[in-house]
């Protein structure tokens, strides 16, 4: 009598276990750091012009300044 076998080792629509979870990582990184700037944009835009420029700022470079640290 001859025994039924099948693969345990196959996942789902062909994407493996460590692609997958890198997916899901790189996607939460993704959207902390999309969170972070839109924390700083909301911060920096609060200041009036005269404390931007005590911090060497000024209302053009908030947008640059937010996404720096997302790329």
């Amino acid at each position: 009598m001859a025994m039924a076998t099948f693969a345990t080792n196959r996942t789902t629509a062909g994407m493996s276990a460590g692609r997958m979870t890198s997916f899901f990582v790189s996607a939460i990184a993704a959207i902390a750091a999309w969170n972070d700037a839109r924390i700083t944009r909301n911060a920096l835009s609060k200041l009036s012009a005269r404390e931007l420029d005590d911090i060497g700022l000024c209302i053009g470079d908030i947008d640059s300044i937010a996404t720096r640290g997302a790329r």
